[in-house]
């Protein structure tokens, strides 16, 4: 089942947009049936989950960091995490470029952007992603690579598009803003239910668990 919704899907993406296979919760056994299957990078919420299975799964896994993530965790995500996606603070920035500096590393993150109607959503509102972006040489050991965002949870069309069409504009307005940024070319937007209209708004990067792998095990 879970090589059938792979295939289906890597068959509906366009050209050009990477699947990320959220695998949370998910076994380890799960996760290398994916593997099997051709899929070679997969997304982590938690950072002892994340550490976990970087160690015991194969080694040309290219894994991305998906949650929220505390300073005092970063040892558990940072030897392992080709992307950190979820960069939701300068207070996070600064830990992760101060680890890169201590051990010798440059370390690729995405910026996420608040988009979605809910309170609760971590990110930066766009004036905070510019400031940033205007000091960027002062993070030595920070690789920017683009935005991250998810849009309202909601089942109306018109918000998610209105949604994305607000971080994809504001993404081609920061390349356009700071073209010495070279790596500043990666959208991760569109989730299992709302891929579909987020390829639409020039995604680069989809975010997919349940599509993949069915519901989360707890």
């Amino acid at each position: 089942m879970i090589e059938e919704n792979l295939n289906r899907i890597k068959s509906e993406l366009p050209s050009g947009v990477k699947l990320v296979a959220v695998s949370k919760f998910h076994p380890m056994e799960a996760i290398l049936e994916a593997y099997q299957a051709g899929q070679t990078v997969f997304g982590e919420n938690r950072p002892q989950e994340l550490a976990t299975k970087a160690v015991q799964l194969p080694q040309d896994i290219e894994w991305h960091f998906l949650g929220h993530l505390q300073t005092n965790k970063l040892k558990m995500v940072l030897p392992y995490a080709t992307l950190v996606q979820s960069v939701d603070s300068v207070h996070l920035l600064q830990a992760i470029d101060n680890w890169g500096s201590n051990n010798d590393k440059v370390i690729s993150v995405l910026l996420e952007l608040h988009i979605g109607a809910e309170e609760t959503k971590q990110g930066f509102h766009e004036e905070e992603i510019l400031d940033i972006l205007f000091h960027a040489e002062d993070y030595k050991n920070i690789r920017f690579c683009g935005l991250m965002g998810m849009a309202s949870h909601t089942d109306d069309l018109e918000v998610i598009h209105a949604d994305f069409e607000r971080i994809d504009t504001f993404m081609a307005y920061l390349v356009d803003l700071f073209p010495d940024i070279e790596d500043f070319n990666q959208l991760s937007i569109g989730m299992s239910d709302d891929w579909p209209v987020a390829v639409q708004h020039g995604s680069t990067m989809v975010r997919i668990g349940t599509a993949i792998f069915g519901a989360r095990e707890y």
